[in-house]
This record gives C-alpha cells, structure tokens and sequence, in this order.
C-alpha cells in the first residue's frame, strides 16, 4: 500500500528489504533490476530500471510532507548562502586584502585555501553520515548533528572573521568546512529518511531550489557585505542557525535509542571513498556525473569575482556587478527547477532531463570566452542557471535511486556529496593553478570547463537501473 501524507510517520521504519543482497547487505548488481523496497525508510521505491515500463504510485504531497519539503528548501537555502557567499565573495575579498591585487598572487592564495579546505570537506560528508547513521538518541539519528555542525560552525565564520592572516583563514576555513558538512550530510538524508520515489523529483526540485537559491542569494548578500566582512560572517553564521533549529523543532524526528546499531568499523568506513564500478556501477557513474559537471561549473564562478575584476577588467567595479549576475542565475534556476524535478516525475525519466540540463550548463560557458564583457557574464549567468538548476534537482532525485547500501543513506549520500561538495572548493584550487601557469590569464578556464562539463552530463548514459 502507497502511503499518504496522514499516516507517513515522521522518523523511519525499518522494512524488510525484497532483493536479495551480498554479505555486506549492499543489493547485488543483479537484483536492482526489481522493485526495492528500502530499509530504514517507511515506503518501497518505484522500479527503477531501464526497461521497466511501471509507472510509480502516486503520492499527494500535503500536511506533514509537504511541511517537510518546504522545511527542506529553507534549510539548504540557510546552509547553501554560506557557500555562496564566503567562497564567491567574502573569502576571496579578505585574501585580496592581504596579498593585494596582482592576479598571480591572490589566485594562487586561494587556490591553496580552498584546496585544503577541500580536502577536509571529503573527509567530513562521508564521516558525518557514518556517525549520524549511528547516533541513537531521543530526537533521532540526524537532528543531534545537523545543530551541533550549524552552531560549531557559525563559530568557525566568527573566527575567520577576526583572522588576519592566511594561515589563521585556513585552519579556520577548515573547521567550517567540517563543521557544516555535519549538518549538511545528515540533512541530504532526509530525501531517502522520510519521502517516497514517487515523489521524490519534486520534493528534490524544491529542496535543490532552496541549495540554488541559496547559492545565488549568498553571492548577491554578500556582495552587501563586502565592505563588513567580519559583519556578513555573523549574520549568515546565525540566520543557518536559527533555520536549522526551526528545522528539527517542526519536523520532529522519533526517538530510536532502542534501535540496534552496527559497530563503526574504520576499514569498511576507508573503503567507502572508493566506489567500485564493478559492484555498483549506476552509483559510480552518477557519482563521476555529478563530479566532473560541477567541477566544471565551480572553475569559472568561484573565480566570479576575480574573473569580474581582471578577465572583463573592471577592478574595483566588480563588486556591484555580482548582484546582477546573481539576480540572472536566480531566474534561470528558478525557471528550470520548477520544471526539471516535476517533468521528470511526470515521465518517469531521469537520464534525458539530467543530460540536457548538463549541455545547457556546459554552452552557457562559450559566452564569456567569446564575448569577454559584462554582457558575456550576463547571458552566461542566466543561461547557467537554467542548467544548473534543471541538473542539480533531477540528479538529485536519481542518485537517491541508485544507492548501494540499503541501511546507511547517510553514508552513502555523504559519499555521493563528496562529488558535489569537493569541485565546489577544489574547482577554485584548480582553477588557481590553470591560472597562475597562464601567467595570470582566465581564458583557459572556459574551455576546460566546458570540456570537463559535457563529460559529466553524458556519464549517466551507462546507468542501467534509472531511464
């Protein structure tokens, strides 16, 4: 039987899984041809295969599901500004207030900064969904780390905001980078937790929508802050906070301090940083997607503003132009993740949107290389954001359809983050190198990125058990 809304309990219940699985309880190649139905989580996916012509049950999203999705939007719209903002704005303003403003040298600081910061964020998704898949308490397994990362983080941003030296940006920047992805890890839980497949593209279009919203908001407030720096830290710091508290307080997790736990075992946590094509090749092939399409959106906006500055050349200027081309990514995310995440439902196809959305996203990077002006930015900014935003809430709703274990969502979506979270701060790092061998020069950055892009958008072609 479909569950409704009325009677979706609010925390989950195990089920007893109908596919056969291997020693290690992770679904066998073979079996994610049937129908599966998810332990750990109150419903039975939808068939997912490629030739399975079963249409999911329907769902009515209303009452507590439908709070929940809305919840979930706010709550990455919170988490997601910090993004926007501190790496796309505030952070790359503070470094240039330290090493000044040759091209060389700032991009290169930052490279380093955010490479460091990188690599702390893929250590942390994955532990943080590991410990919180283990967490046994009276307000579930999730709500305990998804507060305690939002406040030990907030106090990270004030710390970054007194700093006065890289070194003491970096080993602050660090402690945010753990600290928010033990409340972002759990939280991207919640889509495998609490929602059935059958509406899990919408519920994924929302919540996307408020990690774009997010996203794009951040750059554009914090372009407000960028003369109060310190200033913009505190205020994002406790608006994630506060959102995040609200979070668990109105969509209550149940108790499950009597529910039976598997030991931490460290080699099987080391293990879950590789993905084995040949296990599970549809989760590897969705991981790669997703790493390679971002990186190669993540190369050219998290130089946004340095590119603003020296690549178009208005220096000074750049600041008050990141509004705009925030306002222009708003609308084309807008536009295309209402659209994306439904219509895909609607089809019962993920593939074809998700690789459409990848080419939008890789073309709107020919602008600014062919026309290196404010207007080039322009048309590439809202073109971007129809890509994006079509990507990010469908392939959401696929990778939450492909993961390997059955018991450990958050696990494996911390692993599956890393492929989001990783190019968003390695991307500027690496970008920071093409940069400084360039001699200073951003045009490189385009091409590469639309080569890296269209790789990512056609690398879930070979996925077998999503159409």
């Amino acid at each position: 039987m479909t569950p409704t809304s009325d009677d979706l309990p609010e925390g989950p219940r195990p089920v007893q899984p109908t596919v056969p699985s291997n020693l290690t309880g992770v679904p066998d190649s073979a079996a994610l041809g049937s129908t599966l139905t998810t332990a750990g989580s109150p419903f039975s996916a939808a068939p997912t295969t490629a030739t399975s012509a079963q249409r999911p049950d329907k769902v009515k999203v209303r009452g507590k599901l439908l709070k929940l999705m809305l919840s979930m939007s706010i709550a990455n719209l919170a988490i997601f500004s910090i993004w926007g903002a501190v790496p796309g704005i505030l952070l790359p303003l503070q470094v240039q207030g330290i090493v000044g403003d040759d091209p060389t040298a700032k991009a290169g600081a930052l490279g380093i900064i955010a490479t460091i910061g990188a690599f702390a964020a893929m250590v942390a998704q994955p532990l943080a969904g590991t410990i919180s898949d283990r967490t046994r308490s009276r307000f579930g397994r999730r709500a305990p780390w998804m507060v305690a990362g939002t406040l030990i983080g907030g106090l990270a941003l004030l710390g970054m905001g007194a700093a006065n030296s890289l070194v003491q940006i970096t080993i602050a920047w660090v402690i945010v980078q753990v600290a928010y992805n033990f409340a972002q890890g759990p939280l991207s839980a919640i889509l495998p937790d609490r929602v059935p497949s059958a509406v899990r593209g919408t519920f994924a279009a929302l919540s996307g929508l408020g990690l774009m919203l997010g996203a794009l908001g951040g750059q554009i407030a914090g372009a407000a802050f960028a003369s109060a720096i310190p200033a913009g830290y505190l205020v994002f710091a406790g608006v994630a906070l506060i959102v995040i508290v609200l979070f668990v307080v109105l969509n209550p997790d149940k108790s499950n301090k009597g529910e039976p736990k598997a030991p931490f075992n460290f080699v099987a946590f080391a293990k879950t940083f590789w993905v084995s094509p040949i296990k599970h090749p549809d989760f590897f092939w969705g991981f790669l997607g997703r790493l390679l399409l971002f990186a190669g959106y993540f190369m050219v906006t998290g130089y946004q503003l340095f590119i603003l500055q020296d690549y178009i050349g208005l220096k000074g200027g750049a600041v008050a132009i990141v509004p705009l081309l925030g306002i222009l990514s708003l609308a084309g995310t807008l536009i295309s993740t209402l659209i994306g995440g439904p219509l895909s439902d609607k089809l019962g196809r993920r593939k074809p949107v998700v690789i459409v959305a990848g080419i939008i996203l890789a073309i709107s990077l020919l602008f600014p290389l062919v026309m290196p002006t404010v207007t080039g930015m322009m048309i590439f900014s809202f073109v971007a954001g129809l890509g994006f935003g079509a990507y990010q809430s469908v392939d959401t709703a696929l990778m939450s359809e492909v993961l390997p274990s059955q018991n450990d969502f958050a696990k494996d979506l911390g692993v599956l983050n890393i492929a989001a979270t990783l190019p968003q701060t390695l991307a500027p790092g690496l970008a920071g190198l093409i940069v400084v061998l360039a001699g200073g020069a951003y045009t490189p950055l385009f091409p590469i990125g639309i080569v890296i892009a269209l790789l990512g958008a056609f690398a879930v072609l070979p996925i077998k058990s999503v159409r």
